[in-house]
């Protein structure tokens, strides 16, 4: 099934029913958006583009950004969206390796491409081009397209090199939506999701469940994430549903907090894409109450592992709240989970291992990339690259990406579990935990922080809650810990800190 259809389906049942809002202005109901894709595709297929060719997106978060997603699929492509926040260079090497025959861009992007002598051609949104493909002849029929079918391309974030191309297929992107409704929230036309976070990213791939729904899709007019807009937008919508990364949940009570707002007319928050703390998320449920839920996936698996309900966020009346609020939660409907070893064979429960996965939200392969792909998928499993262990209750809880973990002296580190720690000192706003090479003990653990940095202090509290091996070597003091354009914090540059001094 082409996921364009759920769009369709709902222009004929409620065809004026509000759909694309930019702040609070409505700027399509149901049948304009219907139309409006339609027109992208129509205008897709006078170009020469059909089944199985991909379309790349190189744009801001504006609500055109859904008619053209929609216009791709309706034509029988794929998607291929780029993350505004990259350099062209890096917008450039995904529309080589994609192969895009065409990528639609946000004027203030559009000459950064050109600079990095991009070739393909590319139509401004908004712009008067665009205006015109607006205007062209619709077409009727949605082109079909099998299952299988690649939908999405996503590219990872490169943190460890070149970002790889996830293959990621209309029946996975359904089964995702339907585990959505089915293991995180309901969702209903009377619902309001705002992308504050990349439409590229986690914020937008939530968007089928919500067209499906009927719900109204809000673009913030900054384009990305200012607190007090979010804050101003919820209050107006109501039923407001938000994707976040843990820095931007963080940011978000910090300034409802210090402005005196309890965030009236925010339903849900989905928080997920880096490691959520304990005393962060406590801070974040006693500001703004019942609306958190985890969930946890990785664009191999986008958004489709485990998720970490309302109520197990919420609740600390149960005997093991803090250990399940620390977890990522319980498999989501269409998946199963398991630990395993380097060779992919499944452990025990409570053993630490590599988190496995495998369904029908698991990725075919990486595009073009055979070697990576059978390193990744193993005995019919996702390695997920990601450390963790599993309780008898089906709690997962995640450590730390495997090429993180820290051998002391023989003894394994898991960082976040330094990290928890650490962040139970009120003068420590942000860490991350790395390990340095060490001639006699192999590796030694040090941790950088943003904040007040007292070592004796943080050492004394590491001695009081963990063992003395784990406790830092080293606390280097920063003013901000290096993120990505995701918002995870990048543990390579803190290495190349470490070789530098």
């Amino acid at each position: 099934m082409n996921l364009a259809h759920w769009l369709e389906r709902q222009a004929q049942i409620t065809p004026g029913r509000p759909a694309l809002f930019l702040g609070t202005e409505c700027v399509a109901d149901y049948g304009q958006f219907w139309r409006d894709a339609r027109a992208v595709a129509g205008w897709l297929l006078a170009q020469g583009v059909g089944s199985g060719d991909r379309v790349a997106l190189f744009m801001t978060n504006v609500p055109d950004y859904l008619t053209v997603f929609y216009g791709i699929w309706a034509v029988g492509a794929a998607a291929v969206p780029i993350n505004a926040k990259l350099h062209g260079r890096e917008a450039a090497f995904i529309l080589e390796n994609s192969g895009a025959k065409h990528v639609f861009t946000s004027p203030e992007l559009s000459a950064s491409l050109i600079e990095a002598g991009v070739s393909t051609t590319q139509t401004e949104v908004p712009g008067t081009a665009f205006e015109a493909i607006r205007a062209h002849e619709p077409i009727d029929v949605i082109v079909p397209r099998d299952p299988d079918d690649l939908a999405w391309l996503f590219y990872t974030s490169g943190t460890t090199g070149k970002p790889k191309g996830v293959m990621i297929t209309h029946r996975m992107l359904s089964v995702m939506s339907l585990c959505y409704v089915t293991d995180i929230d309901p969702v209903s036309p009377e619902d309001a999701t705002i992308y504050a976070a990349p439409m590229s990213h986690g914020a937008g791939i939530y968007n089928m469940i919500h067209v499906r729904a009927g719900a109204r899709h809000v673009c913030p007019p900054s384009g990305g994430f200012d607190p007090d807009e979010i804050l101003t937008l919820a209050q107006h919508f109501g039923n407001a549903h938000l994707f976040a990364a843990p820095t931007m949940v963080n940011r978000l009570t910090q300034y409802a907090s210090g402005a005196g707002q309890r965030g009236e007319g925010l339903r849900t928050i989905i928080y997920a894409g880096g490691p959520m703390y304990n005393a962060d998320i406590i801070a974040a449920v006693d500001h703004f109450g019942p609306v958190f839920i985890q969930i946890y996936g990785q664009g191999e698996c986008p958004m489709g592992i485990t998720a970490l309900s309302r109520a197990d966020v919420t609740d600390r009346t149960h005997a093991d709240w803090a250990r399940r609020l620390q977890s990522v939660g319980r498999a989501q409907s269409a998946v199963e989970v398991a630990i395993g070893d380097e060779n992919g064979k499944p452990l025990t429960v409570g053993e630490h291992g590599e988190i496995m996965v495998r369904g029908d939200t698991v990725m075919p392969g990486y595009w073009t990339n055979p070697e990576a792909t059978a390193k990744t998928l193993l005995n019919g499993w996702l390695m997920t690259g990601d450390m963790g262990f599993m309780s008898a209750d089906g709690y997962l809880t995640l450590q730390d990406r495997s090429k993180d973990m820290i051998i002391t002296g023989g003894s394994n580190v898991y960082p976040r579990e330094v990290e928890e720690v650490l962040l139970r000192d009120s003068g420590v706003t942000e860490v991350s935990v790395v390990g340095r090479p060490h001639a006699e003990w192999g590796e030694e653990v040090v941790a950088f922080v943003v904040g007040d940095v007292d070592p004796a202090r943080l050492d004394q509290l590491c001695l009081d809650h963990m063992a003395r091996f784990k406790r830092p070597k080293e606390y280097v003091k920063l003013e901000a810990l290096p993120k990505n354009n995701y918002g995870k914090i990048l543990k390579t540059e803190l290495r190349a800190l470490l070789t530098r001094s």
